[in-house]
């Protein structure tokens, strides 16, 4: 092996997706000490996007207080590329889950505010193209928090602006365009989601999503309705139905507020990553492609980096590896294209010793280099 490639997600709550490819090169180098090791920081749209793109693109932090999912302040931060032209946010810095403590998660009161008080800042100081990583949210308000620190009100029947959490999206009775930054119509916006789920209905946000968020069985009856009816507002308003179209159900609804109101592109999150990166040019000529997440399950073959990056090693022709902390190794075979799937954690080791970065990187060194020895 003369040149092999490593682009693999982060492995979640142990190691970013550079330490990831820092121990698949240590691997690499064990059984190939003179291989030319290329890595590349890649993501999927959730955690990582931003610094993915910011590695890829260049640019410059911006710091900004702002509202956490509970309306709380916080310091979040996105970054300026392109001459100052291009924002690149990660809606999680905001309005994520892991800014929660486990018995603050309730997707009834969280809210969206602070990531658009992000896109707010970026606008004031000239940008008018947006990257936005929308994966990881804590929310359900079908980014009614996001829109309204962009100046749209929503209206319950009496003409009262009602905040913008999940328990009031059943309330709006009307939307208030009037005083909308009028910079975003100027403006572009790329959203990076990871997941394919329809605005409501029972593949939409609230059926699959929220119970991660911390709603129980009735609250998401109770926010499905909530999304089913203001789709019908928003339909009403801006004559764009988002009910059923792939994506507007992630982050709880705030790709669909981007799609009807900022009339944005929703991209699977790994395309964007991987087409800012140039990573087609990346892998050409390379002898292997190697790439891994967290855990490889059936949610692999959804849209996840690993299948991202499989796509263009296959249509590039180069062979591609996967490694995972965790496989399903019982259904593994669903999963197409890849030469080989290795698990990392061994066998009968505890979670909570295997989720230690040390731990974590030494196992995946052991997984490839065991398995590059026997091809």
């Amino acid at each position: 092996m003369k040149r092999i490639v490593v682009a693999s997600d982060s492995f979640k709550g142990s190691l970013t997706s550079l330490q990831v490819a820092g121990a698949l090169e240590q691997g690499i180098h064990d059984v190939f000490p003179s291989c030319e090791v290329v890595k590349v920081n890649v993501a999927d749209g959730g955690e990582g996007t931003m610094d993915a793109l910011a590695d890829a693109l260049g640019g410059r932090t911006v710091p900004v207080q702002v509202h956490d999912p509970l309306c709380r302040p916080v310091t979040a931060r996105y970054v300026i590329v392109d001459g100052g032209q291009t924002a690149v946010i990660e809606m999680s810095v905001a309005s994520g889950l892991t800014l929660l403590k486990p018995d603050e998660r309730n997707p009834m009161n969280t809210s969206t505010f602070g990531t658009g008080e992000l896109v707010a800042d970026a606008l004031h100081r000239g940008c008018r193209r947006f990257l936005i990583g929308i994966g990881g949210s804590a929310t359900n308000d079908a980014g009614m928090g996001m829109l309204s620190a962009l100046g749209v009100r929503f209206l319950d029947q009496d003409g009262k602006v009602l905040d913008g959490i999940g328990r009031n999206m059943e309330n709006v009775a009307d939307i208030d365009l009037g005083e909308m930054a009028p910079e975003i119509y100027d403006s572009e916006f790329i959203v990076a989601c990871d997941v394919a789920s329809p605005f409501c209905g029972p593949d939409g946000a609230a059926y699959v999503f929220a119970p991660q968020k911390g709603a129980d069985s009735q609250m998401v009856g109770f926010l499905d309705r909530g999304m089913s009816h203001l789709a019908e507002v928003v339909l009403r308003v801006t004559g764009r139905d988002i009910a059923d179209v792939s994506g507007a159900g992630a982050a709880g609804g705030l790709g669909g507020a981007f799609l009807a109101f900022m009339d944005a592109r929703l991209e699977r999150g790994v395309d964007m990553v991987l087409d800012a990166l140039g990573f087609d040019s990346i892998i050409e000529g390379a002898d292997l492609v190697i790439t891994g997440e967290g855990r490889i399950d059936a949610q692999t073959m959804t849209g996840k980096t690993p299948y991202g990056v499989l796509q263009r090693a296959l249509a590039h022709r180069v062979p591609a590896l996967a490694v995972g902390g965790s496989v399903d190794l019982k259904n593994v075979g669903y999963i197409k294209g890849f030469e080989h799937i290795v698990q990392a954690t061994p066998e009968g080791m505890a979670l909570s010793e295997a989720m230690k970065p040390e731990t974590a990187a030494a196992n995946i060194r052991l997984a490839i280099s065991t398995l590059l020895r026997s091809l």
